[in-house]
């Protein structure tokens, strides 16, 4: 079976016909062919092509990026600096980064915790507050409030 209809290949690949259609308008799956009733035809590659989406967003890479990759694969000509390894490393460095906050976060969060802060108002207002209040709002914009 070499060219599959849009339910078949987004069975086999684990999205929805929704998901399907969403990439093929993102320009992230190439149009298919049509069948003389109408019906999309993919290559059985779309099924990789899929699964290899949905694999680099679990890893991070935002919609565009992939779609930045998956163009950059086919037209790479010898530059390794387009490819996944750069990529990866930038991702990666970003992930680190976010690691690291969160262990912050965490770390206050547990502080919080461990102290008793009950009244988020209350607490700032104390000197043994273990949340930031005045470095956590530095370069925040005031909400508008209507």
């Amino acid at each position: 079976m070499s060219e599959l209809r849009s339910s078949q290949v987004a069975d086999a690949a684990g999205v929805n016909l929704q998901t399907l259609r969403y990439y093929e308008r993102r320009g992230l799956l190439a149009e298919p062919e049509r069948s003389l009733g109408g019906h999309r035809l993919y290559p059985a590659e779309a099924v990789t092509v899929l699964k290899v989406i949905k694999a680099a967003q679990r890893l991070g890479f935002t919609l565009a990026e992939v779609a930045d990759l998956l163009d950059t694969a086919g037209h790479r000509h010898g530059r390794p600096d387009a490819g996944l390894q750069a990529r990866a490393r930038t991702k990666l460095a970003e992930v680190e980064a976010k690691i690291d906050d969160l262990h912050v976060i965490a770390a206050t969060l547990r502080a919080a915790v461990d102290a008793g802060c009950d009244d988020l108002v209350a607490c700032a207002g104390q000197p043994c507050c273990p949340i930031p209040f005045a470095t956590i709002a530095v370069g925040v914009p005031d909400a508008d409030p209507r």
